[in-house]
């Protein structure tokens, strides 16, 4: 390959990179949170087996992502003393915050639209799972055969973790004025520097000969 080409081949490839969003496929479903401090935390078991305890603040955020790296949080501000702080305790039970946040009109599927997001004081026995301190606040629930949670208090009406295809998972670098990026900018400069260094050699080659 000529130098000529392999420099047109490095803008073509990098005029590709820098103007081309990424995309890939995500799932719409609820996922489940822990909250410590100020902190949400994807959590490491599903609701059917996580016990919390008694002061504990978990969450739940219905939206479209990709895996749970790249999962919402709840949203808003979250604790157990606003959520829980005017139930008493009692012996044998225990007081789960609960944040119930359903997502945007963009993440809704299509014809639902999500209802306001909420938060419950669930008082349930010492040994309930969170499975069963959100069915005691926020029925109906709905699960799939393999036991995935697909809706909180009847939302969504249909569907469960389906796959939504066209996600955008790395968002374009474009300027205020909707002109070109800033990463495009930097690969013509590349190029630029590339074309200069074949110029310099070739001039250094011929001044040795």
């Amino acid at each position: 390959m000529t130098r000529r080409a392999l420099l047109l081949s490095l803008l073509a490839g990098l005029l590709l990179a820098t103007t081309s969003p990424a995309h890939a496929a995500g799932y719409r479903y609820w996922s489940f949170w822990d909250r410590t401090g100020s902190t949400w935390t994807y959590a490491t078991e599903g609701p059917s087996t996580a016990v919390p305890s008694d002061g504990d603040v978990q969450g739940f955020r219905f939206a479209v992502s990709e895996d749970s790296a790249d999962a919402d949080t709840p949203r808003g501000t979250a604790s157990f003393t606003a959520i829980c702080g005017d139930t008493a305790a009692r012996d044998g039970r225990k007081r789960v915050a609960l944040v119930l946040d359903f997502g945007t009109a963009s993440d809704a599927p299509s014809g639902e639209t999500p209802p306001v997001r909420r938060t419950e004081c669930a008082v349930v026995p010492r040994d309930a799972t969170t499975a069963e301190a959100l069915a005691t606040a926020a029925k109906p629930l709905r699960y799939n055969t393999n036991a995935l949670l697909c809706a909180i208090a009847g939302y969504p009406e249909t569907g469960c973790g389906e796959q939504v295809s066209g996600k955008k998972t790395v968002p374009e670098e474009s300027g205020s004025d909707g002109g070109p990026s800033v990463g495009l900018y930097a690969g013509l400069a590349a190029i630029a520097l590339l074309g200069a260094a074949a110029v310099w050699q070739t001039r250094r080659r011929r001044n040795a000969a």
